[in-house]
């Protein structure tokens, strides 16, 4: 059992389980009733995504290192909070029971809140593949 980490709108992998979007907001331009159909996700969890001001600090352009590692300190900060802690440590728990994906839109994971995610699941006991 474990948690795999995926790019949402992508096609699902064999034994990927329940898909989790881990994201500010929804699909542009998709129907609701059409999320898991599209493989984009099967229940939505935005309480794991970084704050809008934390996304804008993310895809500003041109990319710069000072700046994502900025965004990093600050996603982890906001993952301290009581409520993303539990949420953290039940998906952790859970990984150790079923198969089940969490993820992010981003094109690239090395830039994406995703890659923190996982390292973060990770800290809290999490099975990752």
């Amino acid at each position: 059992m474990a948690i795999q980490i995926v790019r949402l709108g992508t096609p699902r992998a064999a034994g990927e389980g329940l898909r989790l979007g881990t994201v500010r907001r929804p699909p542009r331009g998709v129907r609701k009733e059409d999320y898991a159909r599209l493989d984009y996700y099967d229940l939505w969890l935005p309480d794991l995504a970084p704050s809008a001001e934390l996304v804008k600090l993310a895809l500003a352009e041109p990319f710069d290192p000072k700046r994502w590692d900025t965004f990093v300190k600050r996603y982890r900060r906001e993952m301290r909070e009581p409520a993303a802690e539990r949420l953290l440590a039940l998906l952790a728990a859970m990984s150790r029971q079923t198969d089940f994906s969490v993820g992010c839109y981003c094109e690239n994971a090395d830039r994406c809140h995703r890659s923190i995610l996982r390292d973060l699941l990770v800290e809290h006991g999490a099975s990752v593949v």
